[in-house]
């Protein structure tokens, strides 16, 4: 009979509990995943409970907290707190988000804190994201263009500036992509929605002039046409983008060039 076993680290067990301050009134429980790699101990999920009337609003504010006044040993990467950086991307509640926008209050019962998923993580809620930068560099995000460059500004016209909306808000979180099922299936070789709506937005660039040869670069079984419209994507999006629609806007420009 075959015997399946599951990856190393892949089991989680309870972990340490950490009770809420005394005379505290308005409690909260976060249970936040914890993995040290120098360990070698399998992850395990530490309860933290505190009090609401001394703690600011957003989860990243908890996480702060605890890691300042309860367990230093907390790993987490944040950066500019406003929802713009998008280093704080985690798993809150099941769902991909930026800790630093996303309310305390939204949150029903114990607060459930993990990693992006389907991500190697470093340690603790922090992802390795080498794979998904590459996968980045790959669409070449820049300007291409072989006109000489003029004297000032490459101009646009209002409505040319306009189609790039929707897509030069995105902040690279990250959120979109790991939320993908056909990204878990085959992220070694499906770029992710991240990625193609970066893509897209310099196809729509009026000023870029390497239409053809990004179009050329996505021709691929893998590289764009995994992907099977399940919206998750737009659903997690933080900043309340559309990467669905924008990989749909790059397939009829494929059709459209045959």
């Amino acid at each position: 009979m075959a015997e399946f076993t599951l990856p190393a680290n892949s089991k989680v067990h309870d972990g340490k509990k950490w009770p809420s301050p005394e005379g505290a009134k308005r409690t909260k429980n976060f249970k936040i995943y914890r993995w040290d790699p120098d360990t070698g101990a399998n992850p395990r999920v530490d309860t933290y409970t505190l009090d609401l009337d001394k703690t600011a609003p957003m989860v990243l504010d908890a996480l702060i907290k605890i890691k300042n006044e309860t367990d230093s040993t907390l790993t987490f990467r944040r950066s500019c707190r406003e929802g713009v950086c998008g280093s704080c991307a985690m798993n809150i509640d099941g769902t991909n988000t930026l800790a630093c926008t996303k309310p305390i209050a939204e949150c029903e019962g114990d607060v459930k804190i993990y990693p992006l998923p389907h991500m190697p993580v470093v340690k603790d809620l922090v992802p390795d994201l080498t794979q998904a930068y590459a996968q980045l560099r790959s669409i070449e995000p820049w300007l291409k263009s072989e006109t000489p460059p003029p004297d000032r500004e490459r101009l646009q016209s209002p409505e040319e500036r306009a189609k790039l909306d929707g897509m030069w808000e995105c902040i690279l979180c990250f959120s979109c992509t790991t939320s993908c099922p056909s990204y878990w299936w085959n992220g070694d070789r499906y770029l992710g929605p991240a990625v193609l709506l970066q893509a897209y937005r310099w196809i729509a660039d009026s000023r870029d002039e390497a239409t053809g040869e990004r179009l050329d670069n996505l021709e691929d079984p893998f590289r764009l046409y995994r992907c099977h419209t399940i919206m998750n994507c737009t659903k997690t999006c933080p900043k309340g983008l559309n990467p669905a629609k924008a990989i749909a806007e790059i397939k009829k420009l494929m059709v459209a060039r045959k």
